[in-house]
């Protein structure tokens, strides 16, 4: 599957969602199930990524647990070189621009493009950018988080994105937060850029996702709230239909 000309099409037709599983977190098994059961809900992708001590094999073994019950296109989100997988569909090859380290703009990119280009997985080119309040990914990337109220700053950091050749620009709040990237400033990063525009972090209710979606985001993401249910198709089925009629 061509993930990449997936996403275009499907984005004709309506907003798409992505669920984010973290195989730092659970079991294969346990993240084949909640995958199976996002797809029943009606998500358009399953990410796989977001801890630190991910080795190479676990990546794998989940990856292959979940492709082994939907046909979803699984991408790896990753948080470093070693998570890699040739099992999945693609991979978000991400730069976080607004971190104060070289290793996480353009060290482990390159350290991993030569294994990529081996394992023969598709690219999709992304400027990550953290907003405030960026919880754990904001610690580990070293982060100079960009805050919340200063939407020309962050305009420009997804400009930078987008004239360096990036798809895929993707705001982020960090995972678990309190509340979403605020609807304005997504309504002024998307009349600014061209890309694919990205939302993640703290989204939680159908209303919290179709208003971002309403703002300009072309995918939604959510991570902690499908690993944190005990509904799962109940509680994702709503927010998912929000974003798909919106």
């Amino acid at each position: 599957m061509e993930v990449h000309n997936y996403f275009s099409s499907t984005r004709k037709e309506h907003p798409l969602h992505l669920t984010l599983l973290d195989p730092g977190k659970m079991s294969p098994d346990v993240l084949s199930n909640i995958a199976q059961q996002a797809d029943t809900a009606g998500t358009d992708g399953i990410m796989v990524g977001g801890s630190t001590d991910l080795s190479s094999e676990n990546v794998e073994l989940s990856v292959q647990a979940i492709k082994n019950v939907t046909n979803l296109p699984v991408i790896l989100f990753p948080s470093d070189s070693g998570a890699l997988s040739g099992k999945a569909d693609a991979i978000f090859f991400m730069t976080l621009l607004n971190s104060s380290s070289l290793q996480y703009i353009v060290g482990e990119q390159i350290a991993s493009a030569t294994y990529i280009k081996k394992l023969g997985l598709e690219t999709l080119s992304m400027a990550y950018l953290l907003l405030e309040p960026g919880m754990r990914a904001g610690l580990i990337g070293k982060a100079r988080l960009l805050p919340r109220d200063e939407p020309n700053l962050v305009i420009s950091h997804a400009l930078a994105g987008q004239y360096l050749g990036m798809k895929y620009i993707y705001l982020e709040a960090g995972s678990g937060a309190e509340s979403p990237v605020p609807s304005e400033m997504v309504e002024q990063v998307r009349k600014a850029v061209d890309n694919t525009l990205i939302v993640g972090g703290g989204i939680r209710t159908p209303e919290s996702a179709k208003l971002l979606v309403d703002s300009g985001a072309d995918i939604i993401v959510t991570g902690t709230f499908v690993e944190t249910s005990n509904s799962l198709v109940e509680d994702l089925k709503p927010i998912i239909d929000a974003i798909h009629s919106a």
